[in-house]
This record gives C-alpha cells, sequence and structure tokens, in this order.
C-alpha cells in the first residue's frame, strides 16, 4: 500500500475505520470512487455531511431523527402505551422492516458492561423509567448475549415498582437451522419457549 498516492492510502483508512471492512475491501471501495465520475464522489461526501449535520436524537425516544420528536414518537396512530426497547438506534428500523410492531421504542444507546465501564447512568434508562407509566407494556429487545442478557434483568427489576407488564422477545430455533449446529443456550431457550400448535 505504501506506493498508492497519498490521496488514495487517506480515503482507504478512512474506508477501513467502517465496522466489518477490512483493508482489502476498503482498496476496493476507494477504486470505486477513484473510478467513479467526479459527482458520485461530490454526491458522496455531500451526503455524509447532510448526515452528520442533520441527524440529532429524539428528545422522546433516543432514536436518530431530523425532526424532533421522531416521525414514530410522533404518529398518533402508534401504541404509545406499548414501549418497546433496543439497544441502538439501528434496531429501531430492522423491526420497523418486518410491520409487525406498532407501538413505540426507546433506544437506551448501547448495554450495560462493568468490564467496558458501561453502568446504568451511561444509559438512557432515567428516561425510559419516566415515559413508562401504570399499565403499559414494555418490550425488551436487547440482543441475547450476556451484557444484553444483564441489561433486561435491571430494567425489569427497575421497572417492578411501576405496575407494567414487562415481557422479552421470544428466543429459540431459526427458520432452515439444524438442530446439530445450535448452542445449549439456545436450544434450551427454545425448550423453554415451546407452544401449543
Amino acid at each position: 500500500m505504501n506506493s498508492f498516492p497519498d490521496s488514495i492510502i487517506q480515503l482507504i483508512e478512512a474506508f477501513s475505520c467502517f465496522p466489518g471492512i477490512g483493508k482489502k475491501t476498503a482498496q476496493r471501495m476507494a477504486f470505486y470512487v477513484l473510478k467513479s465520475p467526479s459527482n458520485i464522489a461530490s454526491q458522496l461526501s455531500q451526503s455524509v455531511i447532510n448526515m452528520k449535520s442533520k441527524i440529532r436524537f429524539c428528545s422522546i425516544c433516543n432514536g436518530i431523527t431530523e425532526n424532533d420528536p421522531c416521525n414514530i414518537c410522533s404518529n398518533v396512530k402508534r401504541d404509545q402505551s406499548s414501549i418497546c426497547i433496543v439497544e441502538q438506534a439501528s434496531d429501531v428500523y430492522t423491526f420497523e422492516k418486518t410491520n409487525s410492531y406498532h407501538g413505540v421504542y426507546h433506544v437506551l444507546g448501547g448495554v450495560l458492561s462493568p468490564l467496558d465501564g458501561v453502568g446504568p447512568d451511561d444509559l438512557s434508562i432515567k428516561s425510559l423509567i419516566g415515559r413508562v407509566k401504570p399499565d403499559y407494556e414494555v418490550v425488551i429487545a436487547t440482543n441475547p448475549s450476556i451484557e444484553g442478557e444483564a441489561t433486561s434483568l435491571y430494567i425489569a427489576r427497575v421497572l417492578k415498582e411501576k405496575s407494567v407488564k414487562v415481557t422479552r422477545l421470544a428466543r429459540g430455533l431459526p427458520m432452515g437451522g439444524d438442530l446439530e449446529y445450535l448452542d445449549e443456550a439456545t436450544l434450551m431457550r427454545a425448550m423453554e419457549g415451546r407452544t401449543i400448535i
């Protein structure tokens, strides 16, 4: 890579900062931009600048938006008494693609991780507690990791005093998966969460 001009090296290094992008992929991306018409590079750079200048956090759910409150929180057709808790703002869009949940969301901004120095005060748990009212349902949709589980248990314990229904996403066997490739924890959860057909 030392033989590349400095401007290409800088772009490769910038692309390789993205999660899941290694040096080879970053190099292919940089050369794609180089070979593309100038308007593609201008559009890419302007899009990044626009996103960084226009995106903010919703004052209600802590999700990303250009307008505050966000489109989901301000939608009167959404069930305001059902709050789905997710780790990151990108998780909201994963749920929205399914068109199966019609409540609102609350973005924590991460998970509890004492080893990384992330405690309850580092997440948006206090604002969640302020949103929740008696008879609400809180759906905890953190990832099935050790930190996600610890976060869900902590939130359930904190919300116990608020007289709300706290539920957790069902977990188990993926469609098309083979039993022999499943880990013990997934198989155990699937057995515990079995339903009548």
